[in-house]
C-alpha cells in the first residue's frame, strides 16, 4: 500500500474588499510557499498581522525540493514548525557517485559532537507545507484565503492595492507591504512589469517519486552514464516512509513531451532498478519536469512590493538551494520588515535585504553552477573534460572530489551594509557569517544543563560575551536591555560565557553558559572579553572588543548602515586543499580553451597543450600520466553494478 503524502484540499474563502474608509491592512503575502508561509510566521511572530493570498486549494503535491539542510531546520525552530518537521524527517549525511557501475566518489558532509542536528534531512515538500500551513492556520495574527489568484496591482507610495480573484467574485484589498513569495512563474512580477535576468543551462531532467520497499542506504546516489540508461545520469534519493526520489537527465535529441508521459517513465525506471537487481515491486506516485537556472531580479524591493524565494531568484537545483536559500530569504525579510514596520528601522533596512539575498543568490549560483557543469554540462568542452573527469576518477581517485555536489550550507553577508568591519587579522567566526547552533550547557542555580545555542539565544537578536568578567557580564546585560527597548517588540538577549574563575551568575536579563575547556571560545576564534551580536536570522552582525560599541548597534540598524572602521570580514569559503583547487582551475580552464578552439583544431589544440605541459614535467612523471590516461580508455565496463542489494 502506497504511504504517499496526500494533501488535504480546503473550500475557498470569502472575504469582503477593503474599503477606502478602511485602514490598509499591513502586510499581504502573496503565495504559500515554503518561502511566503515563513514570512508569514515571522511577522506574526513579531506582532504583526499577515493575510495570506493562495491560488490553490491545497499545498502543492509532489515532493518538489526534498533535501533540507541543517541551517533550513534552525530556521524551522526559531520560526515556530521545527519540532514538528523533525518528527517525519529522514537523516543523511554523505553519498556516492558512479561512472558506469564503478564509484568514483564517497562525500560525507561536515557533522560533529556538538551539532545538535544532523547535516542534511529528506523530506517532501509538499508536507513541510502541510505543517507550516497548519501552524499558519492556527495562528490568530494570520489570516490564510484559499482560491485567491492576483490579477492586477495598482501601486502607490503609501500603499499597494491588489486585485483578486475568488470563487465568490472580484475583490480587492489594500496593503501597505505586499510580500511576492508566488514561485518561480510569479503572477506578481509579470504584473509588476519586471524580468529576471541570468542564464539557463542545457539540459533537461525527468523527477520521479516512487513507492518501494529498497533496502538501499539512505545517501545522495548518482551514476553518470548508467549501462541501464547510456548518456544519461540518474540520482536518486529516499526520503520517508518507503518513497524515493529519481531524477534523470534527458538527452538533447529526446523528445520532452514524449519522454514524460507515464509509460516512458516507467520504462526508464524499470532499466535503472532491474540493473540494480531489483526484485521488489514499486508504484509510480508523481512526476515532474525541470531545468537549470541561475536567474534573479536586479533588485528585490519595488517599492512596496517585496519579493523572495523563486519570484526573486532562481538557482540550478544541483546542491539543494532553492527551497534552503528561500527559507533564508524568509527569515531575513521577516525580521528586517518588521523592524519597518513597526518603525524601529527606515525603509532603507529593505535595501539592505535585497542587497544581501541578492548577493546570498550569487554563492549560490557560483558553487550550483560548478555542480551542474558536471551533471549537467552544456558545451563541447564541458562534456569532454566532465566525461575524462569520470574517466580518471575510476582509477585516480583525487580527480573525484571536482564530481562532489558541493551541498547546501548558509550564506554569508559580509558585504551586507549592515554588517560590521573587523580589524585587519581577525579570524573564527566573522560579521556576517552564520553563527551555527551548537550543543551548550547553561549554568544554574542546580548545576549546568544541556541545550544549544539556537534555544538559548531565541527568535531575536542576541549578544553574546566570551571569556567575560562580572563587570562585563552587566554591561553586556545592560546594552542588551536597552536594544531590547529600542527595537521593541523585536526580542534581545544577553548570553555571556565567564573568564575562566569568574563568578557570574544568571540572571532573568541574562544566560550564564558552562565553557570549562574554551570548545565555545575556541570555535568562535574570540579572545578574552570579545562580544557578538547576532542577527534573528542567525548571521553575526559585529564582533566587538570595546564593549561600549554596543551602544551604537540600534542607530546603525536603524539607518541601514555599518561603522566604517576596520576591513571588510572575508576568509576563504571552501574547505578544498590547494591540490584540489589546482585541479578545479585545470578542468574550468581546459574546458573553456576547448570551446574557444575551432571545431577542426580541438584535436590539434590538446596535442600541443599535452606537449607543451609534457616538456615541463620529468620524463618519468610525463611516462605515466601518459599510461594513467591510456589505462582508464577501456577500464569501465558495462557489467553487473557494484552496489546491488546484497552489497548495501
Amino acid at each position: 500500500m502506497s504511504t504517499y503524502f496526500q494533501p488535504q484540499k480546503y473550500p475557498a474563502t470569502e472575504f469582503a474588499s477593503t474599503s477606502a474608509t478602511d485602514e490598509a491592512l499591513p502586510v499581504v503575502v502573496v503565495g504559500a510557499g515554503p518561502v511566503g508561509m515563513g514570512v508569514a510566521l515571522g511577522l506574526a511572530q513579531r506582532g504583526i498581522p499577515v493575510t495570506v493570498l493562495e491560488a490553490a486549494d491545497q499545498v502543492s503535491f509532489g515532493s518538489r525540493a526534498i533535501c533540507i539542510s541543517r541551517h533550513s531546520l534552525e530556521v524551522a525552530a526559531r520560526l515556530g514548525f521545527g519540532p514538528e518537521l523533525e518528527k517525519i524527517v529522514l537523516p543523511w549525511v554523505g553519498g556516492r557517485s558512479f561512472y558506469r557501475d564503478e564509484q568514483v566518489l564517497h562525500f560525507e558532509m561536515a557533522h560533529g559532537d556538538h551539532d545538535v542536528r544532523g547535516p542534511m534531512v529528506n523530506v517532501s515538500q509538499s508536507e513541510i507545507e502541510q505543517i507550516m500551513t497548519d501552524t499558519l492556520l492556527a495562528h490568530p495574527l494570520i489570516t490564510f484565503h484559499w482560491s485567491s489568484s492576483v490579477a492586477g496591482v495598482l501601486r502607490s507610495d503609501e500603499d499597494v492595492t491588489l486585485d483578486v480573484d475568488t470563487a465568490f467574485g472580484a475583490r480587492r484589498l489594500r496593503a501597505r507591504w505586499v510580500v511576492a513569495a508566488d514561485g518561480g512563474r510569479s503572477r506578481m512580477r509579470e504584473l509588476a512589469g519586471i524580468r529576471l535576468q541570468g542564464n539557463s543551462y542545457q539540459g533537461n531532467y525527468v523527477i520521479a517519486d516512487i513507492h518501494w520497499e529498497s533496502t538501499l542506504p539512505a545517501e545522495r546516489m548518482v551514476w553518470f552514464d548508467p549501462p541501464s540508461n547510456p548518456g544519461s545520469t540518474i540520482i536518486m534519493h529516499q526520503q520517508p516512509r518507503d518513497i524515493w526520489r529519481i531524477d534523470y537527465q534527458l538527452d538533447s535529441s529526446d523528445d520532452a513531451e514524449l519522454e514524460t508521459q507515464e509509460d516512458r517513465i516507467r520504462d526508464r525506471i524499470t532499466r535503472h532498478l532491474d540493473w540494480l537487481e531489483n526484485d521488489v515491486p514499486w508504484t509510480l506516485e508523481w512526476h515532474g519536469f525541470y531545468r537549470a537556472h541561475a536567474l534573479a531580479l536586479d533588485d528585490f524591493t519595488h517599492g512596496r512590493i517585496l519579493f523572495a524565494g523563486d519570484a526573486a531568484h532562481l538557482v540550478p537545483i544541483f546542491g539543494v538551494r532553492g527551497l534552503n536559500s528561500g527559507m533564508e530569504d524568509a527569515e531575513t525579510l521577516a525580521w528586517t520588515l518588521a523592524a519597518v514596520v513597526h518603525g524601529t528601522a527606515g525603509e532603507s533596512l529593505l535595501q539592505a535585504y535585497s542587497a544581501e539575498r541578492r548577493a546570498a543568490w550569487q554563492q549560490n549560483v557560483d558553487n550550483a553552477g560548478k555542480s551542474t557543469l558536471i551533471m549537467s554540462p552544456g558545451s563541447h568542452g564541458y562534456r569532454t573534460t566532465r566525461d575524462a573527469v569520470l574517466a580518471l576518477a575510476t582509477t585516480r581517485p583525487e580527480f573525484g572530489y571536482l564530481v562532489n555536489p558541493r551541498q547546501s550550507s548558509a550564506t554569508h553577508a559580509h558585504l551586507s551594509p549592515l554588517t560590521w568591519r573587523v580589524a585587519e587579522g581577525t579570524t573564527g567566526v566573522l560579521p556576517g557569517d552564520p553563527m551555527e547552533d551548537r550543543r551548550v550547557r547553561v549554568a544554574t542555580a542546580d548545576g549546568s544543563v544541556e541545550s544549544s545555542l539556537n534555544r538559548v539565544r531565541g527568535t531575536g537578536f542576541a549578544v553574546l560575551g566570551v571569556g567575560v568578567e562580572p563587570a562585563g557580564a552587566r554591561m553586556i546585560a545592560a546594552h542588551a536591555s536597552a536594544l531590547a527597548m529600542a527595537l521593541s517588540p523585536e526580542s534581545v538577549r544577553a548570553v555571556v560565557v565567564p573568564a575562566p574563575g569568574a563568578a557570574v551568575d544568571g540572571a532573568a536579563d541574562l544566560t550564564v553558559l558552562d565553557d570549562p575547556d574554551g570548545a565555545l571560545a575556541q570555535a568562535l576564534g574570540a579572545s578574552a572579553g570579545e562580544c557578538f551580536v547576532i542577527r534573528p536570522d542567525g548571521l553575526v552582525l559585529c564582533r566587538v572588543r570595546d564593549l561600549s560599541l554596543l551602544g551604537d548597534v540600534h542607530d546603525h540598524l536603524k539607518t541601514a548602515t555599518a561603522p566604517a572602521l576596520g576591513v571588510v570580514p572575508a576568509h576563504t569559503e571552501t574547505t578544498a586543499t590547494p591540490d584540489e583547487l589546482l585541479r578545479e582551475n585545470v578542468w574550468m580552464g581546459l574546458s573553456e580553451a576547448l570551446d574557444q578552439a575551432e571545431e577542426s583544431d580541438r584535436e590539434g589544440f590538446l596535442t600541443r597543450l599535452a606537449l607543451l605541459l609534457g616538456s615541463q614535467s620529468g620524463r618519468r612523471e610525463f611516462e605515466e600520466a601518459l599510461a594513467a590516461a591510456s589505462h582508464v580508455s577501456g577500464k569501465v565496463s558495462s557489467g553487473t553494478p557494484r552496489h546491488s542489494h546484497a552489497d548495501a
